[in-house]
């Protein structure tokens, strides 16, 4: 009949108009805030996807498999200082990096395995756009130097290297789900913050 037809008519319209209007709403809140690139992550829609029956989602899997590696690279970083820098201020930092990062990657694996998902392999320096990771040359140009130019090699890099944790950590923040990541990311923010000035102030010195 013409009145079913024309009923049926607006049901559709107004159903595609409410799909556009969800769609919209999405891109605009998955988008990055004027002035600032997106981050070099992942995919920023699926990040924040919830797993079925769970209290964590992708952005607080993807914190945890990129973050280990990340952690990783700055122990690595930390253990070289060890033998290689002169300065004083420098060992007690490189102590200081490796005591708190160490723990914290073994938290996070037992996050991975709770939640069955896959701790990263073959991820390698500067792989899956991770701000921060230094490349391999890098790292062979810091396990060379030895002295005050290790020391002034070491802060420049540990301090990309945690600006980097930082924005890593601030997606978490903004886009995790789970209570113990959202903590853990908010933590590294704040001390590798604190790091960072410290390192700068060093810096200033060398």
């Amino acid at each position: 009949m013409p009145i079913n037809r024309s009923i049926t008519k607006r049901i559709s319209s107004a159903a595609a108009a409410g799909a556009g209007a969800l769609v919209l709403l999405t891109a605009c809140n998955s988008g990055s805030p004027p002035g600032q690139a997106a981050p070099p992550i992942g995919d920023v829609a699926n990040m924040a996807t919830t797993q079925p029956g769970a209290s964590f989602n992708d952005a607080d899997v993807m914190f945890a498999q990129m973050m280990i590696p990340h952690h990783e690279q700055a122990v690595e970083m930390a253990e070289l200082a060890e033998t290689r820098a002169s300065d004083p201020e420098i060992k007690e930092l490189a102590t200081k990096i490796k005591d708190a990062q160490a723990p914290e990657i073994k938290t996070m694996r037992g996050w991975l395995e709770e939640w069955g998902k896959p701790e990263p392999t073959g991820m390698g320096h500067m792989d899956h756009g991770m701000p921060g990771m230094m490349s391999a040359e890098d790292m062979d140009k810091l396990k060379d130097a030895k002295g005050a130019a290790f020391d002034k090699q070491f802060v420049r890099m540990m301090i990309a290297h945690h600006e980097g944790a930082i924005h890593m950590a601030e997606i978490e923040q903004a886009q995790g789900q789970n209570p113990d990541a959202k903590e853990l990311a908010k933590s590294i923010a704040a001390s590798q913050q604190a790091e960072i000035e410290q390192m700068r102030t060093i810096q200033n010195r060398l």
